[in-house]
C-alpha cells in the first residue's frame, strides 16, 4: 500500500485513515477486492481523513472503505441513492458493476469507476450546472434523511475528545444562539435533494467544461440553500477569489450572499465543519491545532481566516 505523504498521523506515527490504521485498512481492502476478483497489490491511497479513498491503478477502480462505525444502512442508502442518479442519466460519479456494498469484519467498502483526473480542483462554476439540477429532481421514492445542521453539530461536540471542556461549552453556547436565530430565516427555495457537502473536492472534472458530482454520503432532503452556502464558504475559506464564488453564483442564478438569511446558515456550515473536524481529531491528532486555530478565529469573529485543508 502507497500511502499519501500528506496522510495524517498519531503521535506514534502510526497513520490512521478512516478510523483505520494500516494494518487494518489493509486487510479490509485485501478482503474486499479478493472476494470481487480485483488485485489489490498496486493500491495508493488518495485519501484518509474521512472515509479510506484507494486507487486500483490498474483496474482504474477506486476503493472507499466507510469510516470506521459507519452504520452499515448509511452505506447501502449511498449506493442506492448513487444508483438512482445514474438511472436518471445526472452526472454523478459512477458506481463499478457489481453488487454492493461488500461488508468486511463489520465494515463498508464500496467500488467506484475510477476517472483519471488533472492536478487543479473543479473550479466552483463548474459545480453550479448539476447541482441546479440536482435540486430540481423529483424526490426519490426511498427515503432520505432530513438535512439537520444543528443536530449533527451537536452529536459532534457530544462526541469530541479533542477540545477542552471550555471550548466546547462555547461552541454549545454558540450552537444555542444560531439554533434560536434560525427559527427567523424566512428560506427562498422549496425543499429538494441536496447533497449536502457540494465542494471542490467533492466533483469531478468529466468532459469539458463539465463536473461530475460524487460523494453522496450526505445526501438529504433539505433547503438547498445550505448547498449554495457550503459553496461560498469554500470558497472564502480556502483561498479562492471572490470572483471565483461569483462566477459560480452568477451560473447558479443566485448569489447566497445577497440574501437575508445568508449570515446566520453561514455561521452554522462553518461551526458545523469545524466540529466535525474536531470529532475526527481523535483519529488525526495533527489536525486538532487547524481545529483550534478555527475555533479562535470563530470567537474572534474572523470571517477572512484562511482554513487549511484538512
Amino acid at each position: 500500500m502507497h500511502s499519501d505523504p500528506k496522510s495524517t498521523t498519531t503521535k506514534a506515527q502510526v497513520p490512521i485513515h478512516g478510523g483505520f490504521d494500516e494494518r487494518e485498512m489493509q486487510k479490509v481492502l485485501e478482503r474486499a477486492c479478493a472476494r470481487v476478483g480485483l488485485d489489490s497489490s498496486d493500491a495508493r491511497l488518495m485519501r484518509g481523513h474521512t472515509n479510506a479513498v484507494i486507487l486500483l491503478p490498474k483496474a482504474f477502480v477506486v476503493v472507499k472503505i466507510a469510516r470506521r462505525g459507519t452504520p452499515i444502512g448509511n452505506v447501502k442508502r449511498t449506493v442506492r441513492f448513487t444508483r438512482w442518479l445514474m438511472d436518471l442519466g445526472f452526472p454523478t460519479a459512477p458506481l463499478h458493476p457489481i453488487d454492493q456494498p461488500l461488508i468486511i469484519d463489520g465494515h463498508a467498502a464500496t467500488f467506484w469507476t475510477y476517472i483519471p483526473q488533472p492536478n487543479h480542483p473543479v473550479p466552483a462554476e463548474r459545480l453550479a450546472k448539476p447541482l441546479f439540477s440536482l435540486h430540481h429532481l423529483p424526490k426519490p421514492e426511498f427515503d432520505l434523511p432530513q438535512h439537520d445542521n444543528i443536530r449533527a453539530i451537536r452529536r459532534s461536540i457530544n462526541f469530541t475528545t479533542s477540545l477542552s471542556p471550555a471550548t466546547r461549552r462555547f461552541l454549545s453556547e454558540e450552537t444555542d444562539h444560531l439554533e434560536a436565530s434560525l427559527k427567523d430565516v424566512d428560506f427562498i427555495f422549496s425543499e429538494a435533494v441536496v447533497q449536502g457537502d457540494p465542494q471542490h473536492r467533492n466533483a469531478l472534472h468529466a468532459r469539458e467544461g463539465e463536473a461530475l458530482l460524487c460523494d453522496w454520503d450526505t445526501a438529504a432532503i433539505g433547503q438547498p440553500e445550505w448547498d449554495l452556502v457550503t459553496i461560498e464558504v469554500h470558497c472564502r475559506r480556502f483561498g479562492y477569489s471572490k470572483s471565483h464564488y461569483l462566477a459560480f453564483a452568477e451560473s447558479y442564478g443566485f448569489d447566497i450572499t445577497q440574501w437575508a438569511g445568508f449570515h446566520t446558515l453561514r455561521r452554522i456550515r462553518e461551526l458545523r465543519m469545524i466540529t466535525t473536524n474536531a470529532r475526527k481529531a481523535m483519529h488525526s491528532p495533527g489536525s486538532v491545532t487547524e481545529v483550534e486555530r478555527r475555533v479562535k478565529g470563530l470567537y474572534d469573529g474572523d470571517t477572512q481566516l484562511r482554513w487549511r485543508i484538512l
